[in-house]
């Protein structure tokens, strides 16, 4: 029986499954927490064993920062998971953490043809390597690379490099970055819980006007960037627009520099709770565009397929299947 986990910068999701044919579709519990309902991952972990009764022989934690010596500080959250600790207060033998974008990649081979949306079908080429980008409350990365007999998931740090602007616009929004930030990562542009200082750039150099209404919404919101994208969607408001169009153009950048770095020549797969929302949006051509914008590598990255990931458990899967494989006796 194995305890999987996908523990991200706003929620944490467990699952337990008694067997590797149960992924995804049939856990023998599944549960949602919020995080900042708790104090420590142990204390969501407790109290899940103890609402279930279960007893996991093995757990993997897919977790939103990068691992080192089988410990992580979330990136986006005031926690420190040590897999040492889990396994002695909460009495499972075997714990493994393992980086939350890996646990997507980890899941990509796996996934049917139904959890993924075709944004550029391309041409893929087998045995290639193939990427993961995710903006969700931040960015992660992550890459796979076939080995001669399947894919292996390696996990990567890339959402945390520079900003790099491609227009004036991009320019005075990094200054205005730099200014709150110092370091300013793509990370700080491309991820949900940045989106809404994009919006404040617009606003803080009265770019747009901002109607009374809107104001009104967005005080009232715990959460302010699906306000901002769902105004977007239905094109309602030119600063709200605008909002979303920096941010696809610059998650386009951001992929497109993965492109070259990584070569995903095997498909370069979206995953996070962001891409799925804004199908939409990211169907224009515009992103794609944006992606291949490379020079002389145009041709090249014009050519990589390009996949949303549907499935909104990918992570949670990821980790399961990773346990199975690497927690259990073969």
């Amino acid at each position: 029986m194995i305890l999987a986990g996908d523990i991200g910068g706003t929620k944490t999701v467990l699952g337990i499954y008694a067997e590797r044919t149960q992924v995804p579709g049939n856990p023998v519990h599944e549960t949602r927490f919020k995080n900042v309902e708790y104090q420590s991952f142990e204390s969501i972990v407790k109290r899940f064993l103890d609402q279930t009764g279960a007893k996991p022989q093995a757990a993997c934690f897919g977790v939103a920062g990068p691992v080192k010596d089988r410990h992580c500080r979330i990136t986006n959250l005031p926690w420190e998971i040590s897999a040492d600790e889990i396994e002695q207060t909460c009495a499972i033998p075997r714990v493994s953490l393992i980086n939350d974008l890996k646990a997507i990649a980890v899941s990509v081979p796996c996934l049917d043809k139904d959890d993924l949306f075709t944004l550029n079908p391309g041409t893929p080429e087998p045995m290639g390597n193939k990427a993961v980008i995710a903006p969700g409350t931040g960015l992660g990365i992550a890459f796979m690379v076939w080995t001669g007999a399947r894919y292996r998931a390696f996990a990567g740090e890339g959402g945390h490099t520079a900003f790099s602007p491609r227009n004036p616009q991009d320019v005075k929004l990094l200054e205005f970055l730099t200014r709150r930030y110092g370091h300013v990562s793509f990370e700080r542009v491309c991820s949900g819980s940045h989106l809404p200082i994009i919006y404040e750039y617009f606003l803080e150099n009265k770019i747009f006007p901002e109607p009374g209404w809107l104001k009104q919404k967005l005080a009232a919101a715990a959460d302010k960037t699906p306000v901002i994208v769902e105004t977007a969607l239905e094109n309602k408001v030119d600063i709200c627009d605008a909002t979303l169009d920096m941010f696809v153009h610059a998650l386009g950048t951001v992929i497109g520099n993965m492109a070259v770095t990584l070569l995903p020549t095997g498909g370069i797969y979206l995953g996070g709770g962001i891409p799925p929302r804004i199908l939409k949006r990211l169907a224009r051509p515009d992103f794609l565009s944006s992606i291949a914008d490379k020079g002389r590598f145009f041709s090249l990255c014009a050519n990589m397929p390009v996949y949303v990931i549907l499935d909104p458990k990918a992570a949670l899967h990821g980790a399961a299947w990773y346990g199975f494989e690497n927690l259990t006796d073969k």
